[in-house]
């Protein structure tokens, strides 16, 4: 029984580091559909009167297409793995620092200001409500009526 806990136990680790990804959609939280999406259209268009010659525009359109494609695997393929590198490495700092320094900090202080909050709650029911509970009897005959003349 413990032997077969310790094999699901060892999958469900190996699983989280090597898990399979998906090389047809590589962006299936969509945190790119706005902003990197640009395609010839989306930065060069002519208007209507204003018309480069049916070769040009295609030549143009074709440059444009094969070029950025050219480019972005270039770069990706040269700065892709130690850029991933420094970004895996940042965001494990930004975790280490939020599990060990950030919410620890923040727990401690929600600990010591309960205790100043009680005290707050305190002052303010034995001097505040009974103040105010007898300007509210104070001021609860008064009458307001309002008229409008022309």
């Amino acid at each position: 029984m413990a032997d077969q806990y310790n094999t699901n136990e060892e999958k469900i680790l190996r699983d989280s580091h090597t898990k399979e990804i998906d090389l047809i959609n590589r962006d299936p939280k969509l945190i790119n559909e706005d902003v990197v999406k640009v395609d010839f259209e989306d930065v060069i268009a002519e208007p209507d009167g204003t018309h480069s010659m049916d070769g040009v525009w295609k030549a143009s359109y074709t440059t444009f297409t094969v070029s950025k494609y050219w480019c972005y695997r270039v770069l990706s393929a040269i700065f892709g793995i130690p850029v991933a590198l420094l970004w895996g490495f940042c965001f494990a700092c930004i975790s280490f620092c939020h599990i060990w320094a950030v919410m620890p900090c923040i727990k401690s202080y929600l600990i010591e200001t309960q205790c100043l909050s009680r005290i707050y709650s305190l002052c303010i029911h034995t001097f505040c409500d009974p103040l105010f509970e007898a300007l509210g009897k104070i001021f609860s005959s008064v009458r307001v009526a309002l008229r409008k003349e022309v």
